[in-house]
């Protein structure tokens, strides 16, 4: 039976990652297994940065954006030599296992953890749902929120302006924040990476709509796109509007966590807890048809996940 395990974050903050750490500290008090903190991801476990964690040290964190264990980018733990010293801080430390929350490139560091001896389990922590083995990432519903409600406040403006807002949302290169959003704000277009674009379709999808009597219009425009402010001048050109470029930006990373990620990574935390307390790691977790799932960390790195054109579809036909 394990006795000792360890959590940390890293890679970009998502709203949830508090709940995540939440329940792996309690569950696995429950289980009789003793747990760390590791602060600032794989940076503080190379450099010793770990404390201990109670079942009152995670209080009132469930509904906190960000991470109360912080994170940090760590390019010596992308070498050899880096590996070798955070495995001898947890012999050192008696960390038997690892939860690692976080995205691709952190579930890479939790599989050469894994082969170096210390099991690790990575819990899909990322606003951009970008990991191909889970539906669903922790933070994504948090950070689709807040940026409805932002364009939201945008089509006050441009609606009093007869105007029309290019707005961009993140995402990296995944067009998924973008697509949700711009269905429910009833964007005019959405401009995202996995799908064929070209502004002159967008401008005449605007002349049309102005015909049918609307003043105002959205266009949403995932961050691997970019070039927002050359877009909104373009569409100005071709269509003779007055057309503004917002960058909403790291907000959608912050604020309280929606209950979905506060549920689903509640679930997924407790999950991890059960494979390490069987001793399995090199392992990610997700969520499939609604249920938990765990598959194999190198596999989980390989696979692919298709855009969802029928939603994408949708999205254009219903847009005026």
């Amino acid at each position: 039976m394990i006795k000792k395990i360890g959590v940390l974050t890293s890679g970009g903050d998502a709203p949830g990652m508090n709940a995540a750490v939440r329940a792996v500290v309690r569950s696995a008090i429950q289980k009789g297994i003793e747990v760390v903190g590791i602060y600032r991801g794989y940076n503080g476990l190379i450099n010793g940065d770990i404390r201990p964690l109670e079942i009152t040290s995670v209080s009132d964190i469930i509904q906190r954006g960000g991470t109360v264990l912080y994170t940090a980018r760590c390019l010596e733990f992308k070498e050899k030599p880096g590996i070798l010293k955070a495995k001898q801080t947890c012999i050192e430390n008696g960390i038997e296992g690892i939860v690692v929350i976080g995205g691709d490139g952190s579930f890479r560091g939790a599989a050469d953890l894994s082969a170096e001896g210390i099991p690790c389990i990575g819990l899909p922590g990322t606003i951009d749902n970008d990991i191909a083995m889970t539906e669903y990432t922790i933070g994504y519903d948090t950070a689709m929120n807040t940026a409805m409600e932002l364009i939201d406040k945008l089509i006050d403006t441009a609606c009093s302006h007869d105007r029309c807002s290019v707005v961009e949302v993140m995402g990296r290169r995944a067009g998924y924040i973008a697509l949700n959003t711009g269905i429910a704000c009833g964007a005019t277009a959405i401009i995202t990476t996995e799908m064929p674009y070209d502004l002159n379709d967008v401008a005449e999808k605007i002349k049309q709509s102005r015909k049918a009597g609307k003043n105002h219009f959205i266009i949403v425009v995932s961050e691997g796109i970019g070039n927002s402010q050359k877009i909104a001048e373009e569409i100005q050109e071709h269509v003779h509007i007055d057309c503004r470029a917002t960058i909403l930006g790291h907000v959608q990373r912050g604020g309280a966590p929606t209950l979905r990620d506060r549920v689903e990574a509640s679930r997924m935390g407790y999950y991890a807890v059960e494979l390490l307390s069987k001793g399995i790691g090199n392992r990610v977790v997700g969520l499939q048809h609604g249920d938990v799932i765990d598959v194999d960390i190198q596999e989980a790195l390989k696979m692919t996940k298709e855009f969802p054109k029928d939603l994408y579809k949708i999205a254009n036909e219903i847009a005026i």
